[in-house]
């Protein structure tokens, strides 16, 4: 069940921002370290005292701000963070660190989803391919159970020509299927863009959370032919 309203000076207390490099930022509840929101997860507390994650920002009350970072959220849980963050008893739901990987892994598909949709998105290893020889992507969408030799030809042709080339490879073929409408995804890409953009942040919080694979890929060149 979400949470209802929560609090009425919560919405207040948020809006005392600091401002540091001309945006907004919070303190991390486990880190005290003052981030800009894109880099940290919001909680919001129910009338229960049960505490929920809210990656998509739209629940109502006062949040606390934690670092996108799994193993930060665990020592949170460990030192009581939210407790001491809501200054009132916080139960964690049962299963909140995977509940926080799933809402990272929706919000990454949802705007893969929304890039198909607007014609940003090129889907397909050859169609992928041909769009790197004319256009430099924003990302590079790898799945990360597709096979070596497929994406190191995707990858290294893209290295070929551009210098800065951005992959993902945190999600399942099956995932990027979701995403795209499709049973399965292996190669893909999105075009630069305020899409592209909205991505790097998204995908920048799923990695806090699950391995990134692509930084252990492309150790050898192959073939880009």
């Amino acid at each position: 069940m979400m949470p209802q309203n929560l609090d009425d000076r919560g919405q207040r207390l948020e809006a005392r921002e600091d401002k540091r490099a001309g945006g907004p930022v919070r303190q991390c509840a486990v880190t005290r370290e003052r981030l800009a929101p894109d880099a940290l997860i919001r909680f919001v507390r129910s009338p229960d005292g049960t505490v929920v994650p809210d990656v998509f920002g739209k629940l109502p009350g006062r949040g606390a701000w934690i670092k996108a970072d799994r193993d930060v959220l665990r020592e949170g849980l460990k030192i009581g963070a939210f407790a001491k963050a809501f200054k009132a008893q916080s139960n964690p739901m049962d299963g909140l660190i995977a509940e926080v990987e799933r809402q990272l892994v929706q919000r990454c598909t949802g705007l893969l989803g929304m890039a198909k949709k607007s014609g940003v998105a090129v889907l397909g290893f050859d169609q992928v391919r041909a769009y790197i020889r004319k256009t430099e992507p924003g990302w590079l969408i790898e799945a990360s159970d597709g096979a070596e030799d497929g994406r190191n030809k995707v990858h290294f042709l893209a290295k070929a020509i551009y210098e800065d080339v951005k992959v993902a490879g945190a999600l399942s073929s099956a995932e990027l299927g979701v995403a795209f409408g499709r049973e399965h995804v292996i190669h893909a890409l999105l075009e630069q863009g305020s899409l592209s953009d909205a991505f790097s942040i998204a995908y920048r919080r799923l990695i806090g959370f699950r391995d990134a694979p692509e930084t252990g890929w492309f150790s050898g060149r192959q073939d880009i032919l």
